[in-house]
């Protein structure tokens, strides 16, 4: 009795449950690695382009504090 109890939802999962989690599973492993879209691939070169100009604006505010107020940094 306890065997059958057991074996039906065994047999269940083996033939439906665990060849859709394989194919899922393997499916978005496959997607994942695919690397970036082309969509995230332009976000990606927005960001840097704006990292860049960022870095730029900070250094010359840098600049003009050292000038001005050359004690800032150990504020």
């Amino acid at each position: 009795m306890s065997m059958g109890f057991i074996s039906v939802p065994l047999v269940v999962f083996m033939i439906i449950v665990a060849p859709l989690w394989l194919i899922l599973h393997y499916r978005s492993k496959r997607k994942s690695g695919e690397g970036l879209s082309g969509e995230d691939h332009q976000k990606l070169e927005t960001l840097v382009a704006r990292a860049e100009v960022m870095q730029e604006r900070i250094v010359t505010l840098e600049r003009i504090l050292d000038a001005e107020a050359p004690q800032w940094r150990q504020k």
